[in-house]
């Protein structure tokens, strides 16, 4: 089951891995604080060009990397027939797709009774 966001930023707060047209990739970058600074009304004039999400991994022998600046994050749109992110920027349209771990808890339950 997913969980529905409203913008491709809240999705990307809450991932833990991301796959970018086809290809997983666990090391990306989301600059929180350029986040904070828009929020908080102080960021630079040029902050809608600033790169927000960086993306990295290795497609066979190939290392690849995607840059997108946070206009091109906040104009992705949402295909819920593929269940990704269709975002755009100078080499064409990616779809992009954000997992959350499922995480569970290991310690012993404290009201299990020992026989």
């Amino acid at each position: 089951m997913s969980v529905t966001h409203n913008s491709l930023i809240e999705a990307l707060a809450s991932a833990d891995m991301l796959e970018i047209d086809g290809l997983y990739a666990w090391q990306f970058n989301l600059d929180n604080e350029l986040l904070a600074q828009v929020s908080a009304g102080s960021a630079s004039g040029d902050s809608q060009n600033q790169p927000l999400l960086t993306l990295e991994c290795i497609d066979g022998r190939d290392r690849r990397h995607w840059s997108f600046s946070l206009s091109q994050i906040s104009a992705a749109k949402f295909d819920g027939q593929t269940d990704s992110w269709i975002i755009s920027n100078g080499e064409g349209e990616h779809h992009l797709k954000c997992f959350a771990a499922i995480s569970g808890n290991n310690d012993d339950d404290d009201d299990a009774v020992d026989e």
